[in-house]
């Protein structure tokens, strides 16, 4: 979801042939069907990278910490016979369901990106989480990224010119250890985006202006080595931090990636090639450095049917779904659903209940778990929700994180941009109801 400028709200965007495979690029690991002639330096079993220097068998990455027991980093198709297994405390994906410890594990819940971003207190924070455990959640994505220029309140990145430095201080990563630590105490799990395609809270734009230049395309974020290489090494640092944190379910390449972002510029070259040779890169270069949690692109689920009447299916925005959800480096598809935005005024229980049904065929043919991770309307809430959520269990689609949490806490109500539903709201009587429904039809 897309926030409003100037207050917490959300908004929310290769290789080929193995001769064009870039360096730091995938060429070989199991699962992957591109060229493998040439050489290259084995990370782990899923994943071989080009790498500088003569091959070798060990990694070049940094060190992190690593399992002994690795999970799978593609789902097996309906007719393999390879059960997926992660290290215990972590979830895995067994084709289209989430599992945990060899039992269902259902994701359902809701999105609060502002959770460790705006100074709470423990106590505010392990209220905020409580409200949405208490709705019956299991799960609450989050933002892993706040780029700044000029260091205030909590960030996780700032710049001096082209130079990035991660914030491991009180203010940063130390704090996002807190987010865990309260999501934990509340026997919730989290899903972290690691940058933005809207210019809230920094995101990608950040990191083309500060290394490339004032009013650059924002599609360079996905193709530029330099800014490419910045972004993997936020990357190394964040994950390597949390390699072994079974709070977290899952890494987001990105909320909503897109060729165009909020300054709306784009080269007339970006299109949906563009970033699926980036999801494919950014999510084996993940997997190469985390072989414990999932890994999901965070994009709205748009289809690439150019033609079709209806705006998200066109393809305009550089995303193809069903290309996407082929990707053995990601785990499960996510979708987002906001027919007021995207041109459905007075169509919104229809045309959302399609979204719903559409994905859980996509879900079905690529046998890989997808989430309605984002939704909203802004009127008639409830209804539409009991229509949507129903639609969500009875069609198999793997689970739902509602846009978004709100919470009342002592600072006062978090920001309600519309779609913020509360613990004394209508809203949230459905939601416990939903989440009821779809543990018992996981048989979670």
């Amino acid at each position: 979801m897309k926030l409003a400028t100037g207050v917490i709200t959300l908004a929310v965007i290769l290789p080929s042939a193995l001769a064009a495979v870039p360096l730091y690029g995938q060429c070989g690991g199991l699962n992957y069907s591109g060229d493998q002639d040439a050489t290259c330096t084995k990370v782990n079993d899923w994943y071989s990278q080009c790498l500088p220097g003569a091959a070798s068998s060990a990694t070049a990455t940094p060190t992190v910490s690593t399992p002994t027991a690795p999970t799978s980093a593609t789902t097996p198709t309906a007719t393999s016979t390879i059960a997926p297994t992660a290290p215990n405390g972590f979830v895995y994906t067994s084709g289209q369901k989430f599992m945990l410890d060899g039992k269902p594990y259902t994701v359902v819940g809701s999105n609060s990106y502002w959770v460790g971003l705006t100074g709470l207190s423990d106590a505010d924070m392990n209220k905020a989480f409580a409200d949405i455990a208490g709705a019956g959640g299991t799960t609450v994505r989050t933002w892993g990224f706040n780029e700044v220029t000029s260091p205030n309140g909590n960030y996780y990145q700032s710049w001096s010119g082209s130079t990035p430095t991660v914030n491991s201080g009180a203010s940063g990563l130390q704090n996002f250890d807190r987010v865990i630590r309260a999501a934990k105490a509340n026997g919730i799990r989290l899903i972290v985006a690691l940058t933005n395609n809207w210019s809230d809270y920094g995101g990608m734009d950040v990191y083309v202006r500060q290394i490339l230049g004032a009013n650059q395309p924002h599609d360079l974020f996905y193709t530029n080595t330099n800014v490419k290489n910045a972004y993997k090494n936020y990357i190394r640092t964040f994950i390597g931090r949390y390699v072994n944190e079974t709070g977290i379910l899952a890494w987001e390449l990105a909320n909503e990636p897109r060729c165009r972002g909020s300054s709306g510029s784009a080269t007339s070259s970006c299109n949906t090639v563009t970033i699926t040779n980036w999801a494919k890169e950014i999510s084996a270069y993940i997997k190469s450095l985390d072989s414990n949690h999932l890994v999901a692109l965070g994009d709205e689920g748009f289809y690439n049917m150019p033609g079709n009447p209806s705006y998200p299916h066109q393809g305009t925005e550089g995303i193809d779904f069903d290309v996407n959800l082929d990707i053995s480096t990601l785990d499960f598809g996510t979708v987002h659903s906001y027919p007021n935005h995207w041109g459905q005024d007075g169509n919104e229980l229809t045309w959302g209940t399609q979204w719903i049904l559409d994905h859980a065929k996509s879900q079905a043919r690529a046998n890989k778990p997808v989430i309605l991770e984002e939704f909203g309307v802004t009127s008639n809430q409830p209804a539409v929700y009991t229509q949507w959520l129903s639609n969500v269990v009875s069609s198999g689609l793997a689970g739902d994180l509602i846009w978004q949490a709100g919470s009342r806490l002592s600072v006062g109500a978090t920001h309600n941009d519309g779609f913020a539903v509360y613990p004394d709201g209508q809203v949230y009587p459905v939601v416990r109801s939903h989440a009821a429904a779809l543990k018992s039809r996981n048989g979670s």
